[in-house]
């Protein structure tokens, strides 16, 4: 029957691409729905973006990835992803939307924008990149606020406050500053996040003491306003700054409810971990799988490409050897 599959991936990124190569070694039929682009997360990651890990820990299924650098780019990584899907010739439905997954007879049918389909196996390689953790305060609505950033040439000699104190911020305000915008970085913590990467780290402790790019420590938004920003420091005073830009970069997360919608249980310790069996990513749910960081919930630092390149193999090995095709 037509749109009837062994097993139907969500999400188009690495981790959704090592499970439909896996699926297809194997010889189950399957496809891929994906909201947006191929690799949407990472296609909208920020142009100059250097990964922290090295190429040979991006890569899927043991295809070579080389790259002219010791950590690889963003650039390079698309063509890298865009590669494998091509000359494999994966079966990946692009700008379609899943909508509602129900379940009958033990078969799944999965309504999205644009059709039906049916299949005994779902894996859901969904990411976190899509939904921004808010800051929750009058004026974040205001056009000049961005939760993602891009491109540092827009910022400039511009006034800009970097929200927050990770990888992410830290390279914006970087960026930001070496194309001639005023930067202020706003952290809510005392110190520069401990996860930044090693070679990034010094440069903006050192742009910080040198006063190149001002930073107010133990400190939070408290209004946005069209041509300034109130912050309210550690001992309750507040600080007026005269700004043009926000760049709230405070982080994302998984899609809960669409998770809750679907059945899968999430753990009640605030952390919304969806419930799986570590060792088949198999969830509450009979036939429907998790796979990348998806699994840690609000722990999204836990999960990577590198560590959960494994997930694939461990899904479609549960699969054909269970009673699931």
């Amino acid at each position: 029957m037509k749109n009837n599959f062994d097993v139907l991936i969500i999400g188009a990124g690495p981790i959704g691409i090592a499970c439909a190569l896996e699926a297809k070694k194997k010889g189950l039929s399957y496809i891929i729905i994906e909201k947006g682009v191929l690799v949407n997360s990472l296609y909208n990651y920020p142009t100059n973006m250097t990964f922290f890990s090295t190429s040979e820990k991006l890569e899927i299924d043991n295809i070579p990835f080389i790259s002219s650098n010791p950590k690889p780019n963003k650039k390079e990584a698309l063509e890298y992803y865009r590669r494998i899907v091509s000359s494999n010739n994966l079966n990946v439905n692009l700008f379609e939307k899943v909508e509602t997954v129900t379940s009958e007879n033990g078969i799944y049918t999965v309504k999205t924008n644009k059709n039906n389909y049916h299949s005994k196996n779902i894996i859901i390689a969904t990411g976190f990149y899509d939904l921004p953790n808010y800051l929750n305060v009058p004026g974040e609505d205001l056009p000049k606020v961005f939760h993602y950033y891009n491109d540092p040439h827009y910022f400039s000699a511009q006034d800009v406050i970097v929200v927050g104190a990770s990888n992410s911020s830290v390279d914006a305000a970087l960026e930001v500053y070496r194309k001639g915008g005023r930067v202020t970085m706003v952290i809510r913590g005392k110190t520069i996040g401990e996860r930044v990467k090693y070679w990034v780290k010094p440069d903006i402790i050192n742009r910080i003491k040198e006063g190149s790019i001002k930073a107010y420590f133990k400190t939070e938004i408290k209004e946005i306003f069209e041509d300034k920003v109130i912050i309210t420091t550690e001992n309750g005073k507040d600080i007026t700054l005269k700004n043009d830009f926000v760049i709230a970069l405070t982080g994302y997360r998984p899609n809960f409810e669409f998770l809750k919608n679907i059945g899968v249980d999430l753990s009640n310790d605030g952390l919304k971990k969806p419930v799986y069996n570590p060792e088949t990513m198999e969830s509450n749910l009979k036939g429907i799988y998790l796979a990348g960081v998806i699994c840690g919930g609000m722990e999204t630092h836990k999960w990577f490409i590198e560590n959960s390149r494994i997930h694939a193999k461990m899904i479609i090995q549960n699969i054909t050897t269970s009673s699931k095709i």
